[in-house]
């Protein structure tokens, strides 16, 4: 396991909730100010009535800064309040809401989000050449980290991720060639994976994201070196094939010795035993099907 400690700096602001109201009853209120302000200003407008026109004005007023404040949040978004740029709250709760009028009101989406990674060339821990890309499905947690902790949180998890990704690579050899094990990309996928989206977590935890879970997509050898690397796959198959056939073969000519001597079948010198294992692996053993000679004579002809 490799170490996925990244120092990253305490955030200044946390997420809180925001004041705000029911927004319906006071878009009704708005309203009833908007036609009352309106009927007003005609009545003194027509009678030439200096009170009722700066009144009518008023009560409009008074109804533009209560439409002011209506703000409408959908479900899987936040709205972010500043007041003359001091953080106030974040709305969750979706409908329509009536914050403070002169509040600025930031969206931020809140629903789960996916970001895969374009397919990188980096070096493994053995120095080969590899490619390498990652999925990563995160939502944001703190809207205020995400707003006012990086510029741009959307592109602070993809840098993010893709630095994740390529320290990973860097971390683990392609695959294990030796008898020793180990962990490696392409054996050991849930590790790998627990430990690319623990890393992941920890990068952009700053930032108010957490991280749900990530998977590698794409992992093979770069094409300068993938031919030599499928050769050398294919020896190791060969080798391993080759090495099970031996020890099904000689348990079969064990078997048929044990056979022959346990029955009586005939007696055998341990030269003929020589013979007869010899023959036997050949013939469990080839790539070919052996072409058999029959002995149309004695024993020792």
């Amino acid at each position: 396991m490799v170490d996925v400690a990244v120092e990253m700096p305490a955030p200044k602001v946390t997420e809180r909730v925001g004041r705000e109201l029911n927004g319906w009853p006071i878009a009704a209120l708005a309203f009833v100010l908007t036609v009352v302000g309106v009927l007003v200003f005609v009545v003194g407008a027509g009678n030439s009535n200096g009170v009722l026109i700066t009144l009518g004005i008023l009560v409009f007023l008074a109804a533009l800064i209560l439409a002011a404040g209506l703000t409408p949040v959908s479900p899987g978004r936040a709205r972010v309040l500043q007041i003359l740029g001091r953080y106030a709250g974040t709305i969750r709760t979706d409908g329509l809401r009536w914050v403070n009028p002169i509040s600025s009101r930031r969206e931020v989406s809140t629903r789960i989000r996916n970001h895969e990674t374009a397919v990188a060339k980096v070096n493994d821990a053995d120095g080969n050449p590899i490619e390498i890309a990652a999925v990563v499905v995160w939502q944001v947690e703190d809207t205020a980290q995400a707003m006012f902790e990086v510029d741009d949180f959307v592109e602070f998890v993809a840098i993010q991720t893709e630095t994740a990704v390529r320290h990973i690579a860097n971390s683990y050899p392609y695959d294990v060639h030796t008898d020793e094990g180990g962990m490696s990309l392409r054996d050991s996928t849930d590790e790998i994976t627990e430990t690319l989206s623990a890393e992941i977590g920890a990068r952009v935890q700053a930032a108010g994201v957490r991280v749900i879970e990530s998977r590698i997509t794409h992992l093979a050898y770069a094409p300068e070196i993938a031919q030599a690397m499928l050769r050398r796959q294919q020896a190791g198959a060969v080798v391993a094939a080759r090495q099970r056939i031996v020890e099904g073969a000689v348990g079969m000519v064990e078997l048929a010795l044990d056979r022959l001597s346990e029955h009586e079948v005939v007696e055998l010198d341990e030269e003929r035993k020589a013979t007869m294992v010899s023959n036997l692996l050949v013939v469990l053993c080839g790539d070919r099907d052996a072409q058999p000679v029959v002995n149309a004579g004695s024993l020792y002809q």
